[in-house]
């Protein structure tokens, strides 16, 4: 029997040294544009719908363990490097009354409002009822979902450092 071949997106990358990295990368396509839909999606039904996915990561990034969070945290947090994206995200998400802003000297600091909270709340109980039911049922076992996760994780680390390789080509 043949050795399976890679489920890729673009055979002429899968050709070189690593097809693996090429059926990761479709996943990662496959994987990024689903998990997209889907927090667009479970926001609408959480009561919010309009928001970007970059503007639910926001909010859920803020309303992480119930504290203000710098601006430069939630960059860091969500790896976004134009601070454009998330001060634009930020602005979207005050005027609809699910953060505040503030100052600390030259920071800004965003928070949750109760408003907020309550949307991450709803979000979290659509989520549980929908996806974490159903990934426990059939899906992976945690400590597999962990090890992709840090698989993930690490690939990421990959890339920044070809990413900054190849920016001085």
């Amino acid at each position: 029997m043949a050795e399976p071949r890679p489920v890729v997106s673009s055979a002429h990358l899968a050709a070189g040294a690593s097809p693996g990295l090429s059926e990761v990368e479709y996943g990662l396509i496959l994987a990024g544009h689903a998990f997209q839909r889907w927090m667009v999606l479970c926001a609408a039904a959480a009561g919010a719908a309009g928001l970007s996915p970059v503007e639910v990561l926001v909010l859920h990034t803020v309303h992480h363990r119930g504290r203000a969070k710098r601006q430069a945290e939630i960059l860091l947090a969500l790896g976004i490097e134009d601070a454009h994206i998330a001060t634009y995200a930020i602005r979207k998400l005050e005027g609809a009354g699910l953060v505040t802003t503030s100052r600390q000297g030259k920071e800004k600091l965003v928070a949750a409002t109760a408003e907020g909270a309550a949307l991450c709340a709803r979000y979290a109980e659509v989520r549980e009822r929908l996806l974490a039911g159903a990934v426990q049922e059939d899906g992976p076992p945690g400590a597999a979902l962990s090890e992709a996760a840090r698989l993930l994780r690490t690939l990421s680390g990959f890339y920044d450092q070809a990413s900054r390789a190849a920016a001085t080509l």
